[in-house]
């Protein structure tokens, strides 16, 4: 079924309430299947105690526990909880009431980032293999305007990606999997990637995360994109086999991948103060001991995501802990805010997040509501 009805959602508009608007470019980061759980709490007692999931788990403790949950989720993710919840926001703490749910039907990879990146929850099945995304995504729209035209580009670890870019439709730069980079783009860099890469015997359908990080970072010194997808996978893969330590450590080290880049950004004169990080996850996995490994349509907590923001439209507010709900499929529309653009595709786009603004006068904070209308709030 075709949907032949165009569909325009009016998202955030440029700011003129409390301060132009700064954001220029923006970075979507997701960390595949990573649980709201570690996010909030850190490494979760109940498994980082048990041999069935890790291997050494006095070892494991030394990195990641703490008996006080504030310092143990700050041993796991420092730049999160200490930079972002000091100039971000988190939201998806559900011991505040703080939701962010997956709204497709069947909680796994494909069907999550494709909500994320056409803020369309496609009711029809759509499995972890490669089949071509019928629905229009946030990048490619981007990268069919003028001001943003070859200046779109995507960097992620499962070779799926291309298939859920619609790559063949969809025209922008993309690099997924153990593809190989363009040795003539850059130079030796990306010839030593493809060398690492070349030499690794046994390659699955996730690259490295490392390896698509050193790729992502390469790029975006030589080209300066606008708009960045970067998709980390391998904590879903060591969840998948039950590795809670390796899944754990894979985290800090995407943490520290994050903060590296948030650095280099807040670095270089074209990105400094005019770059927002929007990062998060395709999926929850189980909230038990007994199926926090797995994900889907029939265990429970599959559905419950997490979000960060930081950056220059992005009112430091931590963690947010008043009741509220937002969802993946908002996303899309919300990058296209940030940028001051509308994003419309061939399928229903949900409205963007209203996210707090910068305070307007004593007490009140500007919020932009997905209406495009603006409302204060205490």
């Amino acid at each position: 079924m075709k949907f032949i009805a165009t569909c325009f959602i009016f998202s955030i508009p440029l700011l003129t309430i409390a301060q132009a608007q700064e954001t220029k470019n923006v970075f979507i980061i997701t960390i595949d299947g990573f649980r709201w759980q570690e996010i909030f709490n850190g490494a979760d007692s109940s498994l980082i105690n048990d041999p069935q999931y890790v291997q050494d788990t006095a070892l494991i403790k030394q990195s990641y526990w703490c008996a006080d949950v504030t310092e143990r989720r700050k041993k796991l993710m420092p730049f999160f909880w200490n930079v972002i919840s000091a100039n971000g926001q988190l939201y998806g703490n559900r011991q505040f009431n703080n939701n962010v749910n997956v709204t497709n039907f069947f909680k796994i990879s494909y069907p999550g980032y494709s909500e994320i990146i056409t803020g369309y929850p496609d009711p029809l099945t759509i499995p972890n293999i490669p089949i071509r995304n019928r629905n229009t995504n946030i990048l490619e729209y981007l990268n069919d305007m003028p001001a943003y035209h070859n200046k779109v580009a995507a960097f992620t670890s499962w070779n799926i990606f291309p298939y859920i870019f619609n790559k063949k439709r969809s025209g922008f730069i993309q690099n997924s999997g153990y593809e190989n980079l363009d040795e003539t783009d850059s130079s030796e860099t990306n010839t030593l990637i493809n060398e690492v890469q070349d030499g690794i015997v046994k390659k699955t359908h996730t690259r490295h995360d490392e390896l698509t990080f050193l790729s992502s970072m390469e790029y975006v010194k030589q080209h300066k994109p606008r708009v960045v997808f970067l998709g980390f996978g391998e904590t879903d893969e060591f969840a998948h086999v039950g590795k809670y330590d390796m899944y754990l450590t894979q985290a800090a080290k995407i943490d520290r991948m994050i903060a590296e880049l948030w650095y280099y950004v807040q670095t270089d004169p074209y990105y400094k103060n005019t770059t927002t990080f929007i990062i998060t996850t395709d999926h929850g996995r189980g909230k038990k001991p007994s199926s926090w490994h797995t994900h889907g349509l029939f265990t429970k907590g599959s559905g419950d995501a997490w979000l960060a923001l930081i950056g220059p439209d992005v009112t430091p507010g931590g963690e947010m802990k008043i009741a509220q709900q937002h969802y993946q499929k908002q996303i899309a529309a919300t990058v296209a805010a940030l940028l001051g653009e509308r994003f419309a595709a061939n399928h229903i786009v949900a409205g963007a997040i209203a996210l707090p603004r910068p305070i307007l006068h004593a007490g009140t904070v500007a919020a932009v509501n997905g209406n495009g209308g603006v409302t204060a709030a205490k």
